[in-house]
């Protein structure tokens, strides 16, 4: 089955709202708004993924990795065992 954009939606504000928990709203907002192709409102939810989904995604990670490292890759991990249909 192959995952939709709103699967990715749902995915990409989990990580983001999991970040905002850790980073703050602020920076955590802030880092996702930086990453093309994704639209974000100020409480973290994803409005709009245009583009390859896939990019989008892994853009995002890339960014908070770039931040604090393994604390978001430990985070994410548990998140995409909820979306097993979803590469990464």
């Amino acid at each position: 089955m192959e995952p939709t954009n709103t699967d990715y939606k749902q995915m990409l504000t989990e990580i983001i709202k999991k970040q905002i928990v850790i980073l703050g709203p602020e920076i955590a907002v802030l880092k996702a708004r930086g990453v093309e192709g994704l639209k974000v409102a100020d409480d973290g939810a994803v409005i709009e993924v245009s583009g390859p989904e896939q990019v989008v995604l892994q853009k995002l990670i890339d960014e908070y990795v770039a931040l604090s490292g393994e604390i978001v890759k430990n985070a994410v991990n548990s998140i995409f065992q909820k979306y097993p249909s979803i590469q990464h």
